[in-house]
């Protein structure tokens, strides 16, 4: 923790107390929540960024996607439209955000669509022709205004809400307290070799509910990356000089998979918007390699003069044991509701 978020600490106590206060008032029904008689499923942490919400909503549209009609509901954050859009054909990184865009473009089966006012949102969705049966919404969990069926809580195993402050001193949007909304919580991003003991000793760290359930999964890079009109072996391109490229929160571990000695990388904010002076820079620095980006910084950069160097690795977060227990109560959840 650095020198100036210790001496913030007291307007994190400050924010701590604000955001109990809100959440009480909720609680107790003097501040309305809007239900909706239809599955509603949120997906969202405490702490701000860098959980790993994209891929588990990934992960849920296709446990799901094939037996029901599922709607995805994101803010769309630092896009350029406003209030509520449908994703369509006519839709890009700049009018959905980045993600959203990034499920658009890889289900197209499903409907995508952003509202920073999920009431709003899913009110909207509702009233299309083919509307949905599920709806996921991402990144909701301090939503208040929305009563979700069923939350979905994730923590990093680097970073767990347990040992983290509020924010500015910390990086938690709410007090841990926050975490018995949850129905489930999963602890994101840990070594694939996670041992029974360690497993142990977090849960008595976080101190859950005895109906609250616990699971463990980590980030499973594809075995390629694809570019345009291309697919490699990332055995084949781990040899090579290339430009490793992110903008997202925690970029790190990206980097360490792929890059070896010869290699450069390039880091830009969480949800970075590439000016056309960016754009050239990346292209000076490349010197003509191939670069490797995350499929979030894909989706912005793709139609950019960078397309035939571009390349992306996807990624998905598999459960490290379990996953049929977490799969069964996603199910029973829907098919009681």
């Amino acid at each position: 923790m650095n020198l100036l978020r210790k001496i913030l600490f007291p307007f994190a106590i400050l924010y701590g107390f604000i955001t109990t206060i809100r959440n009480l008032l909720f609680d107790k029904g003097i501040l309305k929540s809007t239900s909706f008689d239809i599955p509603v499923i949120a997906v969202g942490n405490l702490s701000v960024g860098g959980t790993g919400k994209t891929p588990q909503i990934e992960y849920l549209i296709r446990l799901l996607s094939d037996q029901y009609k599922i709607a995805t509901l994101s803010r769309g954050y630092k896009r350029k439209s406003e209030g509520f859009v449908l994703a369509d054909s006519t839709s890009n990184a700049e009018i959905l955000g980045d993600e959203p865009f990034q499920f658009y473009e890889k289900f197209s089966h499903i409907q995508v669509a952003v509202d920073a006012n999920r009431t709003n949102g899913i009110t909207q969705l509702l009233l299309q022709h083919d509307k949905p049966e599920v709806i996921l919404l991402d990144d909701a969990y301090q939503h208040r205004k929305v009563k979700a069926g069923f939350y979905i809580l994730l923590t990093s195993y680097g970073d767990l809400y347990a040992d983290d402050f509020m924010l500015p001193t910390g990086n938690l949007r709410e007090s841990r307290s926050g975490a018995d909304r949850a129905n489930i919580v999963i602890v994101t991003k840990c070594p694939k070799n996670l041992s029974i003991e360690e497993e142990g000793r977090i849960q008595r760290k976080l101190k859950l509910r005895t109906n609250q359930q616990l699971y463990f999964t980590f980030i499973d890079y594809d075995n390629a990356i694809y570019g345009k009109n291309e697919k490699i072996d990332v055995t084949e391109i781990k040899s090579w000089s290339k430009l490793l490229l992110a903008g997202i929160a925690k970029p790190v571990p990206f980097f360490d998979y792929l890059k070896n000695e010869n290699d450069e990388c390039m880091s830009f904010p969480d949800h970075y918007h590439f000016s056309e002076e960016d754009i050239q820079s990346i292209q000076i620095k490349s010197r003509g390699r191939k670069i490797i980006t995350t499929e979030k910084d894909y989706v912005r950069l793709k139609d950019s003069k960078l397309v035939h160097q571009l390349y992306y690795l996807p990624i998905k977060s598999s459960f490290i044991k379990e996953q049929q227990n977490f799969d069964a109560a996603i199910l029973q959840y829907i098919s009681e509701n």
